[in-house]
Formats: structure tokens, sequence, C-alpha cells
């Protein structure tokens, strides 16, 4: 471990507007539809094609520090059902942060299936287009499973790329590797979809506050 501060203390000053200390991240505020999500899948009888429907919110938080360390970022919660139906096809929380100092995007997931992961990657903060990457047994950006799906449906790596469209949308497109059980080769789980916006960012409540008359 490289480059780091002999000062684990001293917190830096930062700016309380998170909106406008986003990075890459900043034309991903909001909340978001996609209609036309396509998720690949293994099933018994071999790899089965959903299309989905998604609702995608990002809330923008209050500036986070780790002693020198700070960060911006979104809260999100996106909901994926098929279409026409009402029950949850896939469900995702976690956060999106953006650490302006060494040009590092964060990805946090959890999902009820009992699996969380962090994934990392870099970007100057003008991207319209980065890649983040998670590793199974990684230290600082790995994943962990329950016993069950570390048994039967192992996941080695994940990777997301996100794409800003001069449209006003953003895309991702991601690759989940699994080692299902009984079966020789690795699976390549995918998902894509773009995304519209349907309403903007509020801004975060510290900004909120400081913007109130009084």
């Amino acid at each position: 471990m490289t480059d780091m501060p002999s000062d684990i203390y001293t917190e830096p000053d930062a700016d309380p507007d998170t909106l406008r200390n986003l990075g890459p991240l900043a034309p991903m505020a909001g909340a978001w539809l996609g209609e036309h999500g396509l998720d690949v899948h293994p099933t018994a009888d071999g790899p089965v094609q959903s299309v989905y429907v998604e609702r995608y919110e990002l809330e923008p938080i209050d500036p986070q520090t780790n002693g020198p360390q700070l960060f911006y970022g979104l809260r999100y919660h996106t909901r994926i059902t098929q279409p026409g139906e009402v029950a949850m096809f896939h469900e995702q929380v976690g956060f999106w942060l953006w650490e302006p100092a060494s040009g590092t995007v964060v990805l946090t997931l959890a999902i009820p299936r009992g699996q969380v992961a962090m994934a990392t990657g870099q970007a100057d903060r003008h991207a319209r287009r980065f890649t983040l990457t998670a590793r199974r047994g990684s230290d600082t950006n790995g994943i962990v499973t329950n016993p069950f799906l570390e048994y039967a449906f192992q996941t080695t790596d994940f990777e997301m790329t996100v794409t800003v469209d001069d449209d006003g949308t953003w895309s991702y497109d991601q690759t989940t590797t699994l080692h299902v059980r009984g079966e020789s080769r690795p699976f390549l789980h995918t998902d894509r979809n773009t995304l519209k916006r349907v309403d903007r960012a509020r801004p975060n409540p510290l900004a909120a506050a400081r913007s109130r008359p009084g």
C-alpha cells in the first residue's frame, strides 16, 4: 500500500454542496427509468434471457471523511421487475462514491439474496465512461456471499461499465462471473440497460440547510 498519509486523523475542508463535487457521477444524480433492460442468467436448462424494467434512484449524501480521505457520493436504490409484473425481479441498494484526490469511483452494493460487494475504478472527473471491478478474495474491492451461493453459484468477478450519453441518458453494461456447481466452465451473467431521467436530484441535507434563509 503506497501514498498513504502519515496523519490519519486530520479531516479536510469539504464543500457542503455534493452536487457540485460528484465528478463523473454528477450526470447520474436523480431518478431514472429503464424499460428495456436485458438480463442473461443461468437455469437448469441453460442460459435464459429476460427483459426487465428498472427504476433507479440516486440521491446526494453529505460529504464523507475517513480522516484525510474525502468522498462525495450518491445513495442509491434500484428495483427491477419484469414487464407487467409487480414482484421484484432484482433489488439493490448502496452508494456510488467519488474521491477527487485519487480519481477513484467506488460502488458498494447489497442484494437481498445474501450478497454484498464493493467495486472500484479510476476515472477523470469529466469522464463520460468508466469501468469498475470487484473480485472474490480481494481485501479492497471484494465480493462476499452467503454459504449457499458460495456453494452453488460462486461469484468470482464483477465488472460494470457506465456510459453517460449526449442525450441525457446513462447506461450500464455489467458481467458477473459465476462458477455454477456441476458446470465445467464459468457462466457470464450479464445485465445491461439504458436509463432516462424522470426526476432531478434534491440537494444533500447539508447543502439544503445552508441555502435556507435565516
